[in-house]
């Protein structure tokens, strides 16, 4: 009942929210209603710690399943609190009409439903379709305001997101291929495939596997198929910037662990780990040189994503149980801090006018509660003690020199360092300086300092320990991972 729940909450609210008159009604309701859906979250998570689930051989979901649908259930709430007076505030400023305002809350429910239906179906047929909703619900959130720029930067995302989902079609296909051929079951379910991984063809698999992580890698942000990744983080509305950096990204590695999992059973997970290796040190490579040449807040922020993913990356390629161990832990620690910063960009650029960070100073003093949640979101995005991203990094660091991997860490140290040099600078002129005259205080809404104050908690906890109810998700998530 808590997955029916889960599911069918984001497809109500899309059909009732267009039907309530006053925005901000409907904005309240909407978080409301993803309230519901992070205690069933919650609730879910308990039913799969003592099993499996799986109903009508469809749906399916294990403890590393919950762990995702977590993921999207925290942040999603946090973009339905942020969403309230967002929204409500380009209606009155003439932004968008009352019917776009609607249809917001209509694209913004079946994105998050996709994401969800993503984490929890059996048939890794159905998944690769499921992703490819995902692409199409939020590609109009990307363009939404129709401007030139949004509609370039949502084509641009279609296009290079489609040609990518298309490999990892190809690569399904070949998966598809061996587990009939070799492993004499006719099948896409997960749990099929995985009870024959010993009998599949290496060669095929490994070929499959490229296409797999070339294809949702693309999805992903993984450098080099990330072009799409910052012109639609740039463009797109506030509270969806946070869902497709927070959580979007981490769905399209969640099926690669899937099909992870299948390969590492059958040949041995020495051939994933160099690919993940290699291709998390390019993301970092590619990600540190646009950072610190970069002039636009979001688009900053958007390869600080890329970051991110090579960081988790990294920690799958180093493996272990302490690699991934770190690597999940990162993805929520990276989903709720990047979530933060954006909406904290997303405040900025409302009240300036304008991303170009050469044109923006005095934050502190003319947004106090904004100025002040993004001095500790900079430091927690950099990798700072003692907020959450640096415990992740230094667990995966820690993996990384225990195994031996002292190039792929010591090339992590210099692009991490040289990252937090960056982001400290860009954001300190900012947060700091003189306010330019024009600039008038006003009163912060409530709505968006609750999902601030919602993410800050799991932010400082997170760096100070871990809580035993997510160690064990985490250790029972790594547990399948492992083939156990």
């Amino acid at each position: 009942m808590d997955l029916l729940f889960i599911l069918i909450i984001p497809v109500i609210l899309a059909v009732v929210l267009p039907i309530i008159k006053d925005i901000k009604k409907a904005g309240i309701v909407n978080s409301a209603g993803y309230g519901l859906v992070l205690v069933f979250a919650f609730r879910f998570i308990f039913v799969l710690m003592k099993g499996n689930y799986s109903f009508s051989n469809f749906f399916y979901a294990d403890i590393l399943s919950g762990y995702f649908v977590l993921l999207v259930a925290i942040v999603s709430f946090a973009s339905a609190l942020y969403s309230i007076s967002y929204i409500s505030d380009d209606l009155t400023e003439g932004t968008i009409s009352n019917k776009e305002s609607k249809l917001y809350y209509i694209l913004f429910n079946l994105f998050v439903f996709t994401m969800l239906f993503t984490a929890v179906v059996k048939n890794l047929g159905i998944v690769w379709v499921a992703i490819e909703m995902t692409t199409l619900t939020s590609a109009f959130l990307v363009g939404f305001y129709n401007k030139e720029k949004s509609i370039e930067a949502a084509w641009k995302y279609i296009i290079i997101c489609s040609v990518g989902i298309s490999f990892a079609l190809l690569g399904t296909i070949l998966f598809y291929y061996t587990v009939s051929v070799h492993g004499g079951v006719r099948s896409l379910n997960w749990t099929d495939m995985v009870s024959v991984a010993s009998k599949l063809d290496p060669k095929v698999l490994k070929i499959a596997f490229i296409f797999i992580l070339v294809g949702y890698g693309t999805k992903a942000g993984i450098a080099p198929m990330h072009t799409w990744l910052p012109d639609a983080h740039s463009q797109a509305l506030t509270p969806v910037s946070a869902l497709l950096s927070g959580v979007l990204l981490k769905m399209s590695l969640y099926v690669m662990l899937r099909f992870m999992i299948i390969i590492n059973k059958s040949i041995g997970a020495g051939f994933s780990q160099n690919l993940f290796i290699f291709f998390g040190i390019l993301s970092l490579l590619v990600s540190v040189g646009f950072i610190l040449v970069q002039k636009d807040i979001k688009r900053l922020l958007a390869y600080s994503s890329i970051e991110h993913i090579g960081i988790i990356l990294v920690g799958l390629g180093i493996g272990g149980r302490t690699g991934l161990y770190a690597a999940l832990l990162h993805m929520l620690n990276h989903a709720v801090t990047k979530a933060l910063m954006f909406f904290g960009a997303g405040n900025i650029a409302r009240k300036y006018k304008t991303h170009n960070m050469q044109s923006i100073s005095g934050v502190i003093q003319s947004m106090p509660f904004t100025g002040v949640m993004l001095i500790i979101g900079v430091f927690a995005i950099a990798g700072s003690p003692p907020f959450s991203i640096f415990l992740s990094e230094l667990m995966i660091l820690i993996s990384g020199f225990v195994k031996g991997s002292y190039l792929t860490c010591g090339v992590f140290l210099l692009v991490v360092a040289a990252i937090f040099g960056a982001i400290v600078y860009h954001f300190s002129k900012m947060i700091f300086g003189k306010k330019p005259e024009n600039i008038v205080v006003i009163k912060e809404p409530l709505s968006g300092k609750l999902a601030f104050l919602f993410l800050i908690v799991f932010i400082i906890t997170l760096g100070i320990y871990i809580p035993g109810l997510l160690d064990r998700i985490l250790n029972s998530s790594v547990g399948i991972m492992q083939g156990f």
